[in-house]
């Protein structure tokens, strides 16, 4: 390499006195301030060949994620378990390992792929109820408080959709509900203390099928309303059909319970005119009741 005449000129006497000072130890930085040598290239041509000192190498952090990268991979981990254990980027994991052999798939049993994914359902299962938890909570708190009116209207409907109902060819004006949800049962009596009708005039008897355990259904539908089995109507029995599939069944199944209004003509045609009230009012052209 040829050298321009001047403060450079003696190079070879130069680098003898860099690279004794780089086998002293000294940085790069200590040989420029010591020569007042500040030309980066003939700083770097001085010590050519010369290994810096151990001290000056910046550790790298990640040589250790590195080594145990390849180690979990050479024990035949995936990209994914590497990725969750060490926390490290799926790219620089590729960039370690990518000259090791890849692993072989594990051969699983049918019972043990079975088993992979039943686990894996169950999560989905139990992320997807996490989900209608959520939105049934929410969906709550938009209700609050009901009022006077909303009730009245809400049973309206409620008893309109599963009530009893008088036919054309068959006139029978009484008030006659029957449901297997305890909440809507607590509804329907909610809206009946609302109009005023006597506790006295009510009436409940229990629906149910007759392989069920009769008696703790009769209890239970007697505690939800807050009277004796004693006081409950003649509970009427489903018989057993062989040929059906019967999913209600289990210690939850409690029948239905049906709710009469004695005297119950009026308020029934009340409720038809209720009911029609609604019908007309939402089919109205300005729809003042949307506003």
């Amino acid at each position: 390499m040829a050298h321009s005449p001047g403060k450079y000129a003696d190079f070879e006497g130069l680098r003898e006195r860099a690279v004794a000072l780089r086998r002293a130890g000294l940085s790069l930085r200590q040989i420029r301030d010591e020569l007042k040598i500040y030309n980066n290239d003939v700083l770097n041509q001085l010590v050519k060949g010369e290994p810096p000192p151990a001290w000056t190498k910046r550790p790298r952090a990640k040589d250790d994620l590195r080594a145990k990268a390849r180690e979990l991979r050479l024990q035949g981990w995936t990209y994914d378990r590497i990725e969750a254990e060490l926390g490290c980027s799926r790219s620089s994991i590729s960039l370690w390992v990518r000259d090791l052999p890849r692993p072989e798939r594990p051969r699983r049993t049918r019972a043990e792929a079975s088993a992979i994914a039943k686990r894996g359902w169950e999560a989905k299962m139990r992320l997807r109820e996490e989900e209608r938890r959520r939105t049934r909570q929410l969906a709550m708190a938009e209700i609050d408080q009901l009022t006077d009116r909303e009730l009245f209207l809400v049973g309206v409907g409620l008893y309109w959709a599963e009530g009893a109902k008088s036919k054309p060819y068959s006139r029978r004006e009484r008030i006659t509900f029957v449901n297997s949800d305890p909440d809507m049962i607590t509804v329907f009596l909610a809206w009946l203390r609302l109009l005023h009708v006597d506790p006295a005039n009510l009436g409940f008897a229990v629906h149910i099928h007759e392989t069920a355990d009769v008696t703790a259904a009769e209890a239970f539908w007697a505690s939800h309303v807050g009277i004796e089995p004693t006081e409950l109507l003649k509970t009427r029995l489903k018989k057993h059909n062989p040929r059906t599939n019967r999913k209600n069944t289990g210690g939850d199944y409690h029948g239905c319970l049906r709710v009469d209004v004695r005297d119950g003509a009026d308020l029934y045609r009340r409720i038809e005119g209720w009911w029609y009230g609604i019908v007309g009012a939402a089919t109205a052209p300005d729809l003042r009741n949307r506003t």
